[in-house]
């Protein structure tokens, strides 16, 4: 059964050139490491919440857009090996100074596919 990795950030919205550059180039790692879709998507309706929402989820603040990807794999097992060659991949070596997002208040996990129509 498929598996799916999933990340939640928040990024400054003039640096959204720059965050999908960094994506594209990542997204080619995750694909050469096992993964067989990777899909970045930039936040249009995502509003604040009372008691929790994504943004507060990410800790976003003024002037920044809630970003949601996904990595999907044929399996947990092709997952587990794919993102620790990911990991160990040189092209994934980024300053965080120099990120678009703060890594710190970013938000990830994996997920078993239990539907998918």
């Amino acid at each position: 059964m498929a598996y799916v990795s999933g990340f939640m950030g928040s990024v400054p919205s003039e640096r959204k050139q720059d965050y999908l550059d960094m994506a594209t180039a990542a997204a080619e790692v995750f694909k050469e490491h096992g993964a067989t879709r990777v899909v970045e998507t930039w936040g249009d309706e995502v509003p604040d919440g009372k008691v929790t929402s994504m943004p507060m989820a990410v800790q976003a603040k003024e002037g920044e857009i809630v970003i949601f990807s996904w990595v999907w794999w044929p399996d947990k097992a092709t997952y587990k090996s794919g993102m620790e060659k990911v990991m160990q991949d040189k092209r994934m070596d980024y300053d965080p100074a120099t990120l678009p997002f703060d890594m710190k208040r970013m938000i990830y996990g994996g997920f078993d596919v239990i539907l998918d129509l």
